[in-house]
């Protein structure tokens, strides 16, 4: 396949069946008599509820004792299946297994139609057991569209391949590139620039490294500073604080905490200040010794006069090095020296987009002819970033909590919120969306948003979609919450 040729997703796939050709075929694909085999014998069952009974009273297989006791999922219910297919076992080596024994991804391999694999798993022991046609008495899937489905995996899976071998390239040219970098910073010219920063210092800071390794791809930046891209507002905020209060910084020795590409440093250096030390630990820092000349040492000095930091994370604590900012502030900040920003508020709003939670929740409700109710709940786990449209908000926004920055602990992301949503408008509240607005409290004070009524941002908005939609009316319905 030609990398330019492009694969439709499952998702395009599954929505074609809007088609008037797709949904003819669909209704020529009626119930024709076709039954479940046992999985232990060839006897045959109209339904799979039958042939679970069946199973439980012929062969003391009982397929819920086996979930609770394997503590299994959708996808090891699938390998179950398939195990028993290939290696047609007694049921009491199943039953009275220690270990599951089916606990292999060659498993997931699917072989010829399996009724069986169209059951919904995930509802057993809640809900009544599914039939096996599960659509309105229809086939959920013909021989020829599987047969499409397993090509299009092959085709996926070789791409990915081809992806893999050239991020592995990738790679080692990035490490042969640091080994050189720091082949120069050891034995190379450590002339500094006297309007630029003249040292930045490589602390030993306690953090998620995850979050530092995500910040190493340039991408990231390329957004954090292009003005064409998301984060204008980012930038021209931070900018904006310190420029225009040059007063506070002339003659004063600046830390930036996670200084990535080096551009706070540069405006404070530019702002005036005699002293500017940049840390951090993306590899990134390698490519800010090309921006400008440094010395990667030690922090020469014990106390510094301000620290600025880019801390923040989705949702503001999402991803963010609040306690690696903390440490800093605890350890290098001299007594009434100031932080920027200095405080944070973190809110929610609610949203109601019934096309959107379609296409992400009830989507699986029929994947190709398929029902994958069980990938709800993992679905529902998950914040997604996303942008939020201003039209799809229908209530008030809410503060669940406010950090200042001067006195804030590590303990500060742990906190329990009870709170009332009011509705602005009539509708069916799908999801929650989180944001943050950000405050330099100065003399010439700057403050930003990340909420959805406010410009883009790199951040955009983390969104919870809840499990059972609630429908919410103007005046007399207020929706409470409390969050962990």
């Amino acid at each position: 396949m030609d990398d330019g040729e492009t694969v439709p997703s499952l998702q395009d796939i599954c929505s074609s069946g809007d088609d008037n050709e797709d949904s003819d075929d669909w209704d020529e694909m009626e119930v024709t008599g076709e039954q479940t085999t046992c999985l232990f014998c060839p006897l045959q069952f109209l339904t799979i509820a039958v042939a679970l009974d069946h199973c439980r009273t012929e062969h003391n297989f009982d397929l819920l004792e086996l979930k609770n006791k394997y503590n299994m999922d959708c996808y090891s219910y699938i390998k179950m299946i398939n195990y028993i297919r290939i290696q047609k076992p007694d049921p009491k080596i199943l039953t009275e297994s220690l270990v599951a024994l089916w606990d292999d991804d060659a498993y997931l391999k699917t072989g010829e139609m399996e009724s069986w694999l169209m059951y919904d798993f995930d509802d057993l022991g809640s809900a009544p057991s599914t039939p096996h046609y599960a659509i309105d008495g229809k086939t959920p899937i013909s021989n020829i569209n599987f047969s499409d489905l397993q090509r299009q995996i092959h085709e996926l899976t070789l791409q990915l391949k081809h992806k893999d071998t050239l991020l592995e390239n990738a790679i080692k040219d990035i490490s042969k590139m640091k080994e050189v970098t720091r082949t120069l910073v050891e034995v190379g010219d450590v002339a500094v620039k006297n309007t630029l920063p003249s040292n930045v210092g490589h602390l030993p800071l306690g953090c998620d490294s995850d979050y530092f390794n995500s910040y190493s791809h340039f991408g990231i930046h390329h957004d954090m500073l292009n003005v064409r891209h998301q984060d204008q507002v980012r930038t021209e905020s931070y900018r904006d604080a310190i420029l225009n209060n040059s007063d506070s910084f002339k003659g004063k020795t600046v830390l930036d905490v996670g200084c990535g590409t080096g551009i706070l440093s540069m405006f404070s250096a530019k702002a005036g200040a005699s002293k500017v030390y940049g840390i951090d630990q993306s590899d990134v820092v390698y490519k800010a010794m090309d921006i400008i000349r440094i010395e990667d040492t030690d922090l020469p000095v014990e106390k510094v006069d301000i620290i600025v930091s880019e801390w923040m994370g989705y949702f503001l604590l999402f991803e963010g090095m609040l306690d690696s900012f903390i440490y800093a502030r605890d350890r290098h900040l001299a007594p009434g020296g100031l932080i920027l920003p200095n405080k944070c508020n973190l809110s929610l709003v609610g949203c109601s987009d019934a096309e959107r939670y379609d296409k992400l929740i009830n989507f699986w409700d029929d994947v190709y002819g398929f029902s994958m109710k069980c990938m709800k709940n993992e679905v529902l786990t998950e914040a997604f970033i996303e942008t939020v449209p201003q039209n799809s908000i229908i209530t008030d926004p809410i503060v669940l909590s406010e950090i200042d920055l001067n006195k804030c602990t590590v303990t500060t992301c742990d906190f329990n919120c009870k709170f009332i949503l009011r509705a602005i408008k009539d509708g069916v509240l799908t999801s929650l969306a989180g944001y943050f607005d950000t405050f330099f409290d100065l003399p010439n004070s700057v403050q930003f948003s990340t909420g959805p009524q406010a410009p883009k941002t790199h951040w955009q908005q983390t969104v919870f979609y809840l499990k059972d939609p609630i429908e919410l009316k103007t005046g007399n319905n207020k929706y409470q919450y409390s969050l962990d």
